[in-house]
C-alpha cells in the first residue's frame, strides 16, 4: 500500500518568490499536518510519498494537460493562479506563462509522478496488486469551491472507476462517529483517477477530509492534539479495512 500526500509540501523555490503576492508566502492552502495526522503509517508497513514545494508552485494532483477536473465547478490549475477564496495568487503580469508552467511541470510535477509510479510497481510486483491512498484536507467551509460545510470525511474512487466496490465499501464500514460522503463533491483528483485501475490490480482511494477535525483552520494553522487522538482510530480503520478488502480480491 501506498499513502500519498500531494498538497503538504509548504516550500516555495527563492528564485519564484518575488511573482506571487506576500500573503502567498504563507501557503494557507496546504493541507497541513498530514504526515503528523498519519503517523501510524510506518508501523504498518506502508509506503508514504510527500513532496517539498506547495501547491502554489505546481499541483500534483491536476492532469499534466491542465484539463478541469471537475466540470461545472470552480477548478484550480496545474499551475494555480487563485487563492481557494478565488483571489490572485500573483501580482499582476506575473502569473506563470504556458512556458513557465511547462518548465514546473518538468522540474517538479514529474518527479512526483515518476517516483509514485514507481513505488506501486514495485508494490505490485511483490503482492501482485497495490493500494494506493491519496490523502488530503481542506478548509471545511469554502465558497468559491463548494457550497455550505463539507462533510468530514469525503471519499472518491472516481465514482467506482478507480475502486473495487468492496474496497470503497470496507473503507466506508470503517467510519464511526463522523459525517462522510462517497464520489461527492470530491471525486478524486487526477491521482486517483490516473492510476486507480482495478483491471491492472491497483486501486485507488481519495480521502478529502475537513480540517475541523484536527487542526485550526485560521492562522496559525495549529495541530489539535485533542480532536487528532478522536480521528486517527478512524483513519487507520478505514486504511486497514480498505487494504484487507483489496487483499481479498485476490486471494
Amino acid at each position: 500500500m501506498l499513502v500519498s500526500m500531494p498538497h503538504i509540501g509548504t516550500d516555495i523555490a527563492p528564485e519564484l518568490q518575488h511573482c506571487f503576492v506576500p500573503r502567498a508566502l504563507a501557503v494557507e492552502d496546504t493541507d497541513w499536518h498530514l504526515a503528523r495526522l498519519y503517523d501510524f503509517l510506518p508501523a504498518l508497513g506502508i509506503s508514504v510519498l510527500q513532496p517539498r514545494y506547495s501547491r502554489y508552485v505546481i499541483d500534483l494532483n491536476r492532469p499534466p494537460d491542465d484539463t478541469p477536473m471537475y466540470s461545472g465547478a470552480a477548478n484550480t490549475e496545474l499551475c494555480p493562479t487563485h487563492f481557494f477564496n478565488g483571489d490572485a495568487l500573483y501580482k499582476p503580469g506575473q502569473a506563470p506563462s504556458p512556458q513557465e508552467v511547462q518548465r514546473r511541470r518538468h522540474a517538479y510535477w514529474q518527479p512526483y509522478h515518476d517516483a509514485l509510479a514507481g513505488e506501486l510497481e514495485r508494490i505490485k510486483a511483490v503482492h501482485g496488486f497495490a493500494l494506493l491512498w491519496d490523502a488530503h484536507s481542506i478548509r471545511s467551509h469554502i465558497p468559491w469551491l463548494f457550497e455550505g460545510k463539507l462533510p468530514d470525511l469525503n471519499i472518491g474512487t472516481a465514482s467506482g472507476a478507480a475502486a473495487a466496490s468492496a474496497v470503497s465499501d470496507a473503507a466506508v464500514s470503517a467510519v464511526n462517529g463522523f459525517t462522510h460522503v462517497v464520489n461527492g463533491r470530491f471525486k478524486g483528483g487526477y491521482i486517483t483517477r490516473h492510476y486507480g485501475q482495478p483491471a491492472g490490480h491497483v486501486h485507488a482511494i481519495q480521502l478529502e477530509k475537513c480540517q475541523s477535525l484536527y487542526m485550526q483552520e485560521a492562522l496559525p494553522y495549529a495541530y489539535d492534539e485533542t480532536l487528532a487522538l478522536k480521528l486517527q482510530p478512524t483513519l487507520k480503520r478505514m486504511i486497514q479495512a480498505s487494504l484487507a478488502a483489496t487483499k481479498a480480491l485476490y486471494v
